[in-house]
């Protein structure tokens, strides 16, 4: 029998850590910790195969699986001492669900389950509490209702229908915290929410623990598909079919009076990555109080006051995983009548500021070696290292004018300034627009996950720093401020009141998410540290600590790196900064880039529209010299490094405008008849523009534009080999689908070369195998071959170096050339041989071609 379901409790379990891919991540560390003889809820998981098997057969189930989960359940009874369904002394379940990679929030999760009628009286007896059983009780249909049942907003607009009834009960008793609630307010809440089950569904609440179970689980695995749970696989590339786990375990609580607290906390700070211990919790509260904002929690440090012995016990606990699994772990615990029980662990989602700082001083601590840091980074989690940050000037401005509205917490550093909208919907279709937005809510919840990731930046009025918000905002690198209590959100109004001023949808914020600072108006932003150390040389490097880190991650990827990196850049300040940050190249300048400016934008628009080859040449006079100032440019930055240009690629209709009035007032500039240039514009339309006339054809049918090109780059390279700089010129040859256009187009680049040299005694380096040899004595001829063809090298004995060493090179070995460009007597164009190194040494000699052949 194919076994399904693993069991873990009282320091057994059937599962390690090892097993994500069947338990998922946290049905893996639940085991774990288990065996790590940390205190866990006894329970058990069902296997990520289950999920695969339910939706491979029609969402049914394996059918030794009913077996299976009665026998588990069974040894939690057990473990836990309590009956699941027992009248007196019920046994109460959180099921959850668990993929291998983490998901926070994405798919659903019920706790309390087991709860009705006859068993939350055995509650209230086992509890001696009736508030907190009845507490537990209308958490459980809330959540139940929600997940299995789908009792949610039904307009974008909408608030959480059941929290429209429990804000309501709550004004109707003059109080403002759900703790403040009796426990006859609770019972009759309850009561409420059924009642609004049936009228919204048709549907009785379900009574009978088993039948809650199986509803349960079923909702976990079809989460797996929930429009949220497929949005964030996509943006975080977790595969489909991995599916998700279900784990199932007993309840414990932190919701049974002043003894008791639930939590979320890291082991170090997942915003800042520093080595503290870093969390929050909430007395008095079950869980998803503290993860979905919906009550502001308090700092883990105040715990020590409140509860120290459970504290003193938490921080061996902490140091023990993060020991253990050597990363930063992220965790949530109950603590129940001041026994501390531990619900999960997982490697914690950080900032990108975090997940360098963490990599550099774990290894600075001998926790992990250089190269395990370089693969906890992840490269967008470098690029928010040099996201912009807001100009100290500007800010302070804004200080000075009373546009400080709020603080909250400041859950995702870094800068953003936008249009206010209050809802995902909006924020994704206004990003589609073009706008930049910052998403208001009062909490946000799994289902806003696509405006989340349209946003610049994410403000919420409820929450901490492990809220949802704040989780998701740090994974995805967005800049966030959670708990900002002073802000009062009305949906249906679509603003906002703060500070006595009101902020309408589509109006301008700024928000801190270093400071955690809301600020009204959109403020400048200036590079980040990174850059300003770089690239501005504003800051030194001593004064950068997030820059120092960032020096270390880099230099240690260049001792393990075997690849070169080389960059796209089309103008010489992108190559400055490719030049900074380490780029050793250029591996695509696309200088169709470079005639867009308005500067010459005219001139390629004269070219286009020229009626003959003396009218593209005169046009084209005009663009060689701002060419060549490009291409020398590029050249003086990339002293020593190859520079790979890609002739000129796109279709001719791209330069010229498309709507009518463009059209007209181009025509004016131009001084033809409008209606000749929109009739140009049409003949020059491709059908198909990635296989039309654009590329190599351009350049076989205008060989005067590629003509142009050639010269500017070799006359750029000149000047600069004059003045001492190292140049290395690739030419790419665009879109060629027979040998013979490049044949063409390689003649043209070779024969402008040539007249170039002869014009300026230009020297260039070729590479390629030695494919033909002559030696004449003092005289030695050879023939270079690479990709894009051959070219013979011309070496005489007087101006050789190492004549010897040069004339013993074997056919087939590879070597690297730089001299002169010659044309010999007969024409030929050649490289003189001014120095030369082998860079490969061929292994075995070219067969003979005519080998096992007779002449008959």
């Amino acid at each position: 029998m194919a076994k399904y379901v693993y069991y873990f409790g009282a320091g057994k379990a059937e599962g390690t850590a090892q097993m994500k891919e069947l338990l998922g991540g946290k049905g893996a560390n639940l085991a774990e910790m288990n065996n790590l003889n940390i205190p866990v809820p006894a329970g058990f998981t069902i296997s990520t195969e289950v999920c695969t098997w339910y939706y491979d057969h029609d969402l049914q189930y394996p059918a030794d699986l009913d077996e299976q989960v009665v026998d588990a359940l069974s040894r939690v009874e057990r473990g836990m001492d309590a009956n699941f369904g027992d009248a007196s002394d019920p046994l109460l379940l959180s099921i959850r669900s668990g993929s291998r990679s983490s998901m926070p929030g994405m798919m659903d999760t019920i706790l309390n389950l087991g709860l009705n009628d006859t068993t939350v009286e055995g509650l209230i007896e086992q509890s001696g509490d009736a508030r907190f059983a009845y507490d537990s009780y209308r958490r459980f249909v809330q959540m139940y209702g929600d997940v299995v049942m789908g009792v949610r907003p039904e307009g974008k607009d909408d608030h959480d229908p059941f929290e429209v009834i429990l804000e309501a009960k709550k004004q109707a008793n003059g109080v403002e915290q759900d703790v403040d609630l009796s426990a006859e307010d609770l019972k009759s809440l309850v009561t409420e929410y059924k009642t609004m089950v049936k009228v919204r569904t048709g549907h009785n609440f379900p009574d009978d623990p088993h039948e809650q179970l199986w509803g349960a689980i079923g909702a976990v695995f079809g989460s797996w598909n929930n429009e949220r749970a497929i949005v964030y696989r996509k943006l975080n590339n977790i595969p489909d079919e991995w599916g998700t786990a279900v784990n199932v375990q007993a309840m414990v609580y932190g919701n049974m009076g002043d003894d008791c607290a639930t939590g979320v906390a890291f082991s170090r700070d997942p915003a800042t990555g520093e080595k503290v211990f870093y969390g929050e919790y909430l007395k008095n509260a079950q869980g998803e109080d503290v993860v979905a904002g919906t009550r502001t929690p308090v700092q883990i440090e105040h715990l020590e006051a409140d509860m120290p012995e459970a504290y003193a016990q938490l921080i061996d606990i902490y140091k023990k995983l993060e020991t253990h699994y050597k990363d930063m772990q992220d965790f949530e615990f109950t603590i129940q009548r001041n026994k501390l029980w531990m619900l999960q662990t997982r490697v914690g989602k950080r900032t990108g500021f975090a997940a360098i700082r963490i990599a550099v001083d774990m290894v600075e601590e001998g926790l992990i070696n250089e190269e395990e840091a370089l693969r906890r980074v992840e490269p967008d989690q470098l690029n928010q290292l040099l996201r912009p940050v807001f100009d100290v000037d500007e800010k302070r401005k804004a200080e000075e004018a009373g546009c400080v509205l709020a603080k909250g917490l400041n859950a995702g550093p870094g800068a953003a300034s936008g249009k206010v909208v209050f809802n995902a919907h909006d924020a994704e279709e206004w990003a589609n627009r073009g706008d930049r937005v910052i998403l208001v809510r009062i909490e946000t919840s799994p289902e806003d996950i696509r405006g989340m990731n349209a946003a610049d930046g994410i403000l919420t009025a409820r929450g901490g720093m492990t809220s949802h918000a704040a989780l998701v905002a740090r994974q995805m690198g967005k800049i966030c401020v959670a708990g900002c209590s002073a802000l009062d959100i009305n949906y249906q109004t679509r603003q906002m009141t703060v500070s006595g001023r009101v902020i309408k949808e589509g109006e301008y914020i700024s928000i801190d998410g270093t400071t955690g600072e809301v600020i009204e108006g959109a403020i400048p932003t200036i590079p980040s540290e990174v850059l300003q150390v770089l690239q501005e040389k504003t800051l030194a490097p001593e004064q950068s600590q997030i820059f120092r880190q960032y020096d270390h991650l880099m230099k240690w990827a260049d001792k393990v790196r075997r690849l070169k990196i080389r960059t796209n850049a089309d103008q010489p300040d992108q190559s400055a900064t490719a030049r900074v940050f380490g780029a050793e190249g250029i591996g695509l300048c696309r200088t169709e880039h470079m005639f867009f400016e308005e500067d010459r934008i005219d001139a390629m628009r004269e070219m286009i529209l020229a009626e003959d080859e003396s009218g593209r040449r005169v046009a084209l006079a005009k663009l060689l010299p701002i060419q060549r100032a490009d291409f020398a440019g590029i050249f003086e930055v990339m002293d020593g490094y190859p520079v790979t240009i890609r002739t000129l690629d796109p279709p001719l209709n791209e330069f010229l405008p498309h709507e009518d009035e463009a059209i007209e007032q181009l025509a004016g500039h131009m001084g033809v008849a409008a209606q000749t240039l929109k009739k140009k514009v049409e003949d020059l339309k491709e059908t198909n523009p990635m296989l039309g006339h654009r590329g190599c054809r351009l350049g076989i049918v205008y060989p005067e534009i590629t003509e142009m090109q050639t010269r500017a780059i070799f006359e750029a390279a000149s000047d600069c080999q004059k003045r001492g700089i190292q140049v290395i010129p690739e030419i790419m040859i665009p879109l060629v689908g027979h040998v013979n256009e490049l044949k063409l187009q390689a003649d043209i680049v070779r024969q402008t070369a040539e007249a170039v040299k002869a014009e300026t005694g230009i020297e260039v380096t070729v590479a390629g195998r030695l494919m033909l040899r002559r030696d004449q004595g003092k005289l030695f001829f050879g023939v270079l071959q690479d990709a894009t063809g051959r070219i013979q090298l011309f070496a005489p004995q007087k101006t050789t170096p190492d004549f010897d060493g040069f004339t013993g090179l074997h056919l087939g070995d590879w070597v690297g050339v730089t001299g002169e460009v010659i044309a010999t007597r007969r024409g030929e164009l050649s490289v003189r041989v001014g120095s030369w190194v082998r860079l490969a040494e061929a292994r075995r000699p070219f067969p003979d071609k005519w080998h096992g052949i007779t002449d008959t």
